[in-house]
């Protein structure tokens, strides 16, 4: 959330849009209380901006240009990192108003390594792969915003975000050893070179208006009213060709989708005065989403040139989902002691309507619940340097249309990928306690948790034929979570400060898919360091590292990941002009630094292993410049619905 607004746009984009010098303060809240939107699993992490309380101007401009790529991984096109963004912000008596532009263009380079192994009959079929996965990626956006506080009791305001996302996946994969082993025997080996380009594009326009009436009494009326419309799309295509005669055609496949999306998000909320019970709070939300689609599977036929429709792979969809919530929550403090208690009540609707093309039959899948979402918080202060806690909430994840559609896209020339038109939402309960220690500025911190998701959401596989497998998002169980999280932030000096943060845990996933149990269990670690130094008050660096261990899935295991980075800032004008130099994914040729193997099997039906390789030791340089007459308090609206989907 930035401002207490809830988004749901990518993390790195939202903190792009926020210099530093805006940002008042970070709330991480792992256990929401019931006035917050009951979606999302790990919680939520607010971004307060400063308010400025004089008039003024704030202009900051941002430029960035990455260095050209140290390793390219063979890949056809060198890749192009640079941008630009602007934000100002003027404020004169009743007027407050923001304008906001960015262009960003952030490819990358990769490489993908893989084996599948199918098992029909006395028959296995192999298929090692290798070969270019790069990104290619073009963001840009403007705002606008406009606030209006004709007195101390009332503030309007209204908001406008339009842009474009465009990405495409371009892997360009050799399966340089297809053979099959019958009954012992292996066959004669042969090779084809598969070109496999995804491209995804969103337009997006959103609109916002909201209103918060302060009364004598000092309680609060607010209401923000959110429109988004995105139209997205893209094809997918897919060309199995001769190697090394890459002019000898096998197959060529063209898939593509129209599939707009409307949403509405509406929010009543009123807090009453302060009340000898503590501060009570209760409101309204009305979420309407709307997202149609029209999905193509097309095939070149070889003997004519001529594309064929694919009528078995081909629909349309049309999602409708409707929810109502209400809420009510009570927060008080008794000397040393806090607690908050609340329950949010929704009710749910869900409709998920598919034609297929082949029969024009239309299959709708209705869903639908009224479900309360607890949550609890209590807090006691032992001294002033020493807080416990406990905390309790229930919170839910509603998938994606993407992950609903069963109707295939061509994702690899091994791989079909598809959702399950009858996939239920995660329903995830948390407990955790824990402690917070601070002592001069250093701070220490351990929390012990318990997490339960029923109808767990992971990526699965079945066999479609003895050279392409299913790919589905599929409910396969329960997991559950028990572990213990510590952190530390330290000044060892004045100019030398660090922190580090480990989580360990014990993770198990039980239930089913296709008829097959699913028991999965392994212990899970993951640790984050990071130290700063001031060499000088205008120069500064400071080096991360972020470490998560192997994971296990419904099928099998996500490899450990690891990403170091290093940054250094040289200040001028007295803070106005910043130059940063950010080298990111440390590598060096000694590490395997962003890098990601994915293992699924089932015995005696398929194996598959794949490693992603991305870029490492990518070199970016950004400057920045601030005309600063006063505090930026610029609030631009995120996309709700839509940046979801894509």
């Amino acid at each position: 959330m930035v401002n207490g607004r809830p988004v749901q746009g990518d993390p790195v984009s939202i903190l792009g849009q926020l210099p530093a010098n805006a940002i008042e303060k970070v709330e991480w809240i792992s256990s929401p209380s019931a006035q917050y939107d009951s979606e999302g699993k790990a919680g939520i992490i607010n971004i307060t901006t400063i308010k400025g309380a004089a008039d003024g101007m704030f202009l900051q401009v941002n430029s960035r240009i990455g260095l050209p790529s140290i390793q390219n991984y063979e890949n056809a096109e060198s890749q192009k990192r640079f941008g630009g963004d602007f934000n100002l912000n003027y404020v004169k008596d009743k007027w407050d108003i923001s304008f906001g532009g960015s262009y960003q263009r952030n490819d990358q380079s990769g490489r993908r390594v893989g084996n599948v192994i199918t098992y029909i009959g006395d028959t296995e079929t192999h298929f090692p792969s290798n070969g270019e996965r790069s990104i290619d990626e073009v963001n840009y956006s403007g705002r606008f915003t406009l606030g209006f506080t004709p007195d101390s009791k009332n503030n309007f305001n209204l908001g406008f975000y339009a842009g474009v996302r465009d990405r495409v996946r371009t892997a360009d994969i050799l399966y340089f050893d297809n053979h099959r082993v019958i009954n012992g025997q292996r066959t004669a080996p042969f090779q084809y070179f598969n070109a496999n380009d995804q491209n995804r594009r969103g337009d997006f326009v959103l609109g916002s208006l909201d209103y918060t009436h302060t009364f004598a009494s000092n309680s609060k009326l607010s209401s923000s009213f959110l429109y988004e419309y995105t139209l997205l799309g893209g094809p997918t295509i897919n060309r199995n060709l001769g190697f090394p005669e890459l002019g000898l055609v096998y197959q060529d496949e063209y898939n593509t989708n129209d599939n707009p999306l409307n949403g509405i998000r509406w929010n009543l909320d009123y807090t009453f005065k302060p009340l000898s019970i503590g501060q009570l709070q209760t409101g309204y939300q009305f979420r309407y989403l709307n997202h149609v689609g029209d999905f193509v599977y097309e095939r070149r036929n070889i003997e004519t040139g001529k594309f064929e429709l694919v009528p078995e792979f081909s629909s349309e969809v049309n999602l409708s989902r409707l929810i109502h919530a209400g809420y009510l929550q009570l927060d008080n403090s008794i000397k040393k002691w806090s607690y908050g208690v609340g329950v949010r009540l929704e009710v749910m609707n869900r409709d998920f309507e598919l034609k297929d093309k082949s029969n024009s039959l239309d299959t709708l899948y209705q869903y639908d619940y009224i479900r309360p979402f607890f949550s609890g918080n209590l807090s006691y202060k032992a001294k002033e340097d020493l807080t416990w806690k406990l905390n309790f909430s229930q919170r839910v994840e509603r998938e994606t249309t993407f992950k609903m559609n069963p109707f295939p896209e061509r994702e690899h020339s091994e791989t079909l990928e598809q959702g399950d038109p009858n996939v239920l939402p995660e329903f995830i309960n948390q407990l955790e306690g824990g402690m917070i220690k601070t002592w001069k500025d250093n701070s220490f911190y351990a929390t012990a948790y318990f997490t339960q998701v029923k109808n767990l959401v992971n990526r699965v596989n079945t066999v479609y034929n003895d050279s392409i497998l299913n790919r589905i998002y599929s409910n396969v169980g329960t997991g559950q979570s028990v572990g213990l999280e510590m952190g530390s932030e330290l000044f060892f000096t004045e100019k030398w400060k660090g922190f580090f943060g480990g989580n360990v845990y014990h993770y198990s996933i039980k239930g089913d898919f296709d008829n097959r149990p699913v028991n999965q269990s392994a212990w899970v670690y993951s640790f984050n360091w990071n130290t700063t130094y001031s060499f000088t008050p205008t120069l500064s660096s400071q080096f991360s590292f972020n470490y998560l261990s192997r994971r296990v899935t419904a099928q099998g295991e996500d490899s450990r990941f690891y990403q170091p980075s290093l940054n250094v800032k040289k200040s001028f004008l007295d803070g106005r002009l910043n130059l940063n130099f950010l080298w990111q994914n440390i590598d060096l040729g000694l590490l395997k630094s962003n890098e990601q193997r994915i293992t699924t099997l089932r015995p005696r039906d398929f194996f598959t292993t794949t490693n992603y390789i991305y870029e490492v030791d990518m070199l970016i340089l950004n400057l920045s410049y601030t005309l600063n007459g006063s505090k930026n308090r610029s609030k631009f609206i995120k996309s709700e619905f839509g940046e979801k989907e894509f």
